[in-house]
């Protein structure tokens, strides 16, 4: 008897079937070699690099492609944060300060006091716009800004590069941003000191709030608060109390605001090769990240300098200050909304002599209330209504 064996079955695709299959297969495949960024404009990958900002990530971003290559330097929004201070010996640099502060007249003792505290940093700040240094040559003391090869590097052959540099491949920069990693003078533990400081070719105007101690809600005891209670009864009428010349209060005031000029001076000065290289700039801001002093230049300032060079002083690398009119502010004891207590709290706001006597609105204090944030922005407002002291100074 024979049997009947049935062929396995077999599979059958459909000529149109298979050939839709490898279409899909096909364009699979070159979907997957398709750079996805190609189809975005360069508008909005510039809009991007704008809002990443730091120097140093956009630097990364240099690398991914030919693409990002090119249009980063066409960032207009740049923030450069300084790494590191390569300081001269110690020695020579409080030795060149206090030279210059024992020709100083009327002012002597003070500058040591200021100087003695800054010396350092102050000397680092006249190499920010320096050349490339490396750490092991000891050519001077910089202002650098790292990259990430340099970390990798052992720490004695790491190269630096200043801000000039780092920016130098930047066409058009609008608005730019550079951090200290800390701010130049040196105060004690719990004491406050801002200033923030605008120029054009010279000092603009300089506003300066320090405070003897800042006490916090959870630091604030029943005795203390007491004791200032005490105080605010005997300060009704705004004045400053006797105790404040005769303690050392106006003194230690009058510390404040000429380091802080120098300060600021100092940084004006050592601006000058990125004004002068980046015509395009229509905001430049030289702050810390201590939040202790900001300098700034808006576009018609940055033009000014352009067109009238500053005058520098003759004895440091800074700007030369030009007489002052000053106008102080005194509370022994402020209490902010918020509940922060400032002890000795002090605002002083300057104007050149020559500006003040052209204005008509020498009166206007409006911008001195609206310089710091808060809560200082408050403590400006609160400290403008009391009781004005007017001081002059001359230049230096």
């Amino acid at each position: 008897m024979s049997s009947l064996r049935a062929d396995p079955p077999t599979s059958k695709i459909h000529p149109e079937a298979e050939a839709e299959a490898e279409a899909t297969t096909s364009c699979l495949c070159s979907s997957s070699k398709i750079d996805h960024f190609d189809r975005l404009p360069d508008s909005l990958l510039l809009f991007v690099f704008n809002k990443i900002g730091d120097v140093k990530a956009l630097g990364r971003c240099c690398v991914v492609s030919r693409r990002f290559h090119s249009l980063v330097p066409q960032v207009d929004n740049v923030v450069v944060r300084v790494d590191c201070v390569i300081s001269d010996d110690d020695t020579s640099s409080s030795s060149s300060i206090k030279s210059h502060s024992s020709s100083s007249s009327g002012f002597s003792s003070i500058f040591r006091l200021v100087f003695g505290g800054i010396s350092k940093p102050f000397q680092a700040l006249t190499q920010l716009l320096g050349p490339k240094v490396n750490s092991r040559n000891g050519n001077g003391p910089s202002l650098s800004v790292a990259t990430d090869d340099d970390m990798e590097l052992d720490q004695a052959a790491v190269t630096h590069h200043s801000p000039t540099q780092v920016l130098k491949n930047f066409n058009e920069i609008r608005f730019l941003r550079i951090e200290l990693p800390s701010g130049e003078l040196g105060i004690d533990d719990g004491v406050l000191l801002k200033w923030r400081a605008d120029f054009g070719s010279t000092l603009d105007n300089c506003v300066i709030l320090g405070a003897a101690s800042v006490i916090t809600n959870n630091k604030i005891s029943r005795v203390m608060q007491q004791e200032n209670a005490a105080a605010a009864d005997d300060d009704d009428n705004g004045s400053i109390p006797e105790s404040f010349y005769t303690n050392g209060g106006l003194k230690l005031r009058v510390v404040w605001t000429i380091s802080s000029l120098i300060a600021a001076s100092a940084r004006h000065y050592l601006l000058q090769p990125i004004i002068a290289d980046h015509k395009t700039l229509d905001s430049l801001v030289l702050a810390d990240a201590d939040g202790q002093g900001v300098l700034c230049m808006n576009r018609e300032q940055l033009e000014e300098l352009r067109v009238k060079p500053l005058s520098a002083s003759s004895a440091s690398k800074r700007t030369l200050v030009p007489a002052l009119n000053m106008r102080l502010w005194y509370a022994p004891h402020l209490e902010l909304p918020d509940g922060v207590v400032l002890k000795g709290a002090t605002l002083v706001a300057i104007r050149p002599s020559e500006q003040a006597a052209s204005k008509k609105d020498v009166s206007d204090i409006s911008w001195v209330s609206s310089t710091f944030e808060e809560p200082y922005g408050t403590a400006a407002k609160m400290l403008v209504k009391r009781r004005t002291y007017c001081l002059e100074m001359n230049s230096f």
